[in-house]
């Protein structure tokens, strides 16, 4: 699709403007950047490596897909970016600290991320275990610090931290990668690799929408809708994930491909195969659109970045 074109409509002689993705990413993400790099900048700490190894992570070259989710719902439902930033923060806080932990040697054992070297290896496995361990708590930090501040918003506050703490713990994200390495080496069924899948990467994404719809003053159909949208982009972003592992270009995405064949992880590309992986990740793309019509023109950044899910090269 060219970003922003303007397509002719033959039977109508009218105009259509698309919807410029790469823009609103761009701008999306340099807010969240200007965010993010706000959280130390005054911050007075003794001179150990541990703020400079949380920064390093934090502030590499990312995405920013789970905040930017989060703004997208707030924004969908009538609520403004400002409202909802202190929660894009802390779940970009979240995913970071879960990256740097995951490319520990116990763990995935990855030297590259982000187009540079991993969080141990540009300091030491300590230093990278604390500054994940920061990272996560700074995440609760932020969204503490929003509620105690929004007086009249504290309860909905609340439930932003038990929607995202959820999420990142034992009944979300951390499971599923002890799930994950559970897995390797072992043959799994379809059904717990997408439990796998919904628990270690898609409860995150879908708790970035629902909480952005919360602090938003989304209505109780709305939240229904995105909970489920959330879900099911959630899980393509895996399967996508796991597609680009066998056949994604490296310096495209920052870190060598072939990692999940060599640790014998169970994915959607090995258990499916990639064409049906690919027609899976797609079926559920078209599951979220269809949630999403209910928010008329409003949808369109959701609908952009739901398709950017399975389109992009890293």
């Amino acid at each position: 699709m060219r970003k922003g074109a303007l397509e002719q409509n033959p039977s109508h002689q009218k105009t259509v403007k698309t919807f410029d993705l790469e823009t609103y990413l761009k701008g999306k993400q340099q807010k969240v950047n200007a965010a993010l790099v706000k959280l130390w900048e005054d911050a007075h700490t003794p001179p150990t490596p541990l703020i400079p190894a949380m920064q390093y992570s934090l502030l590499g070259e990312g995405k920013r897909l789970r905040p930017i989710l989060c703004i997208a719902a707030c924004e969908a439902v009538g609520g403004r970016e400002a409202e909802v930033m202190p929660a894009a923060c802390a779940l970009e806080l979240i995913h970071t600290y879960s990256l740097i932990h995951d490319d520990l040697p116990a763990m995935d054992d990855d030297d590259f991320r982000r187009a540079r070297p991993t969080c141990h290896k540009a300091f030491d496995e300590a230093t990278a275990i604390l500054a994940g361990d920061a990272l996560l708590t700074a995440a609760f930090e932020a969204l503490a610090d929003a509620g105690r501040r929004e007086r009249r918003e504290t309860l909905k506050w609340l439930e932003a931290i038990y929607l995202i703490a959820r999420a990142a713990g034992c009944f979300g994200m951390v499971q599923g990668q002890m799930m994950d390495v559970s897995s390797e080496g072992k043959v799994i069924s379809l059904e717990e690799l997408k439990e796998l899948q919904q628990l270690k990467t898609g409860a995150l994404i879908e708790a970035s929408v629902r909480t952005g719809a919360l602090l938003g003053g989304g209505s109780s159909q709305e939240m229904a809708a995105l909970g489920v949208y959330g879900r099911h982009i959630g899980l393509a972003f895996q399967v996508a994930d796991d597609i680009l592992n066998v056949e994604g270009k490296p310096e495209m995405l920052g870190k060598p491909v072939g990692s999940d064949q060599a640790l014998q992880k169970a994915t959607g590309a090995s258990l499916m195969g990639l064409e049906q992986a690919k027609a899976r990740a797609a079926e559920l793309i078209d599951s979220a659109l269809e949630e999403i019509k209910i928010f008329g023109t409003k949808k369109e950044p959701l609908a952009a970045l739901a398709r950017y899910v399975i389109e992009r090269e890293k």
